[in-house]
């Protein structure tokens, strides 16, 4: 399937009307088809199934580079897979390669789930995801942390894990003193989704700098600790 195949497949999917409705949700510029996220990931799940990993990365490559916002979602949930076989950093790869181009929420968040995946099956790969810590582009200095969430959510964390917990709220607390409004709900959503399996650490966090942080972000980030 070509780029221009699947994108002609979305338009068909598209609702009277929605497009409009979505360029004022996302207030990102770029083309707006109008296509909801199931009908997209419906297809999406066929085309998974239909063709083999290297179409699959041809696919993505070519619905990124549209950038239309339906085709970066499907490029994003095209490989957005536990368990990619081979997982030789292709998809990897192609996915960190996308980072430098977030500049919205919704493409940005949907990418990092497929960044998660392919972070978890290696975590040798946090090492590239440090990098993204000091850019001066703060959706990639977000992604850093949204990336990694999955290591928020293990209920019996091995040893390794917990070096990575570690690692990433350092990066968190370097992002204490950026104002930004996404960097510091990023902050507050990492924090919060580790509160519930270790809640010790996110206090311990929060006694260090919640005081620096804004105070939603504070009150985000200590909304789950057990009383």
């Amino acid at each position: 399937m070509t780029p221009e195949a699947a994108l002609d497949a979305l338009r068909a999917r598209a609702r009277p009307g929605k497009a409009v409705d979505m360029a004022r949700y996302h207030k990102a510029a770029r083309p707006y088809l109008g296509v909801s996220n199931p009908d997209i990931d419906a297809m999406t799940r066929v085309w998974r199934a239909e063709l083999t990993l290297d179409d699959r990365l041809a696919l993505a490559d070519g619905l990124w580079r549209s950038d239309i916002h339906e085709g970066r979602i499907a490029a994003a949930k095209l490989l957005t897979q536990a368990r990619i076989r081979p997982d030789d950093d292709g998809a990897w790869t192609l996915i960190a390669s996308w980072v430098p181009d977030f500049d919205a929420w919704a493409i940005a968040d949907h990418a990092c789930t497929a960044g998660q995946k392919r972070l978890v099956a290696d975590p040798g790969r946090l090492d590239r995801v440090e990098g993204w810590t000091t850019s001066d582009r703060m959706w990639t200095r977000r992604a850093a942390l949204v990336m990694t969430l999955p290591w928020t959510k293990l209920r019996n964390p091995g040893p390794a894990d917990l070096e990575v917990r570690d690692r990433v709220l350092g990066w968190a607390a370097g992002y204490v003193p950026d104002r930004d409004w996404f960097i510091q709900k990023a902050i507050a959503w990492w924090l919060r989704d580790l509160s519930r399996h270790d809640p010790d650490r996110v206090r311990a966090f929060l006694d260090a700098h919640g005081a620096a942080m804004k105070p939603f972000a504070r009150r985000e980030a200590g909304r789950k600790l057990p009383a």
